[in-house]
């Protein structure tokens, strides 16, 4: 196998440990989870009210809120940008993991 960073996922179970490994930083995991939630806010007013131009606001603070914990406080580069779908998917995976207490803001 190549280096995780180059190697090309083809099942989420063995992508999302992966996607863990670069989610050690407990900045990063918080950001994620403050983004995913405002993102999902912003989705469900949108759907809600009719306002459906906030659909794209709704992935872009999804999205900023986690590259800011990469790039500033993980150092590294997103998984979303290597494969997209599988980072969506580990995104709301973590998200709910961190909302339950599978997983821990902080170590």
């Amino acid at each position: 196998m190549t280096d995780a960073t180059q190697h090309k996922f083809t099942r989420f179970d063995e992508f999302y440990k992966f996607y863990l490994g670069e989610h050690r930083n407990a900045t990063c995991r918080t950001l994620h989870f403050i983004g995913t939630s405002i993102g999902l806010l912003l989705l469900i007013y949108s759907l809600w009210s009719g306002r459906y131009a906030l659909i794209p606001v709704a992935f872009i603070q999804g999205y900023a809120w986690a590259w800011v914990g990469h790039f500033v406080f993980e150092k590294n580069k997103p998984a979303s940008f290597k494969q997209p779908l599988f980072s969506f998917m580990g995104d709301w995976v973590m998200w709910f993991q961190l909302l339950t207490g599978r997983i821990k803001f902080s170590p």
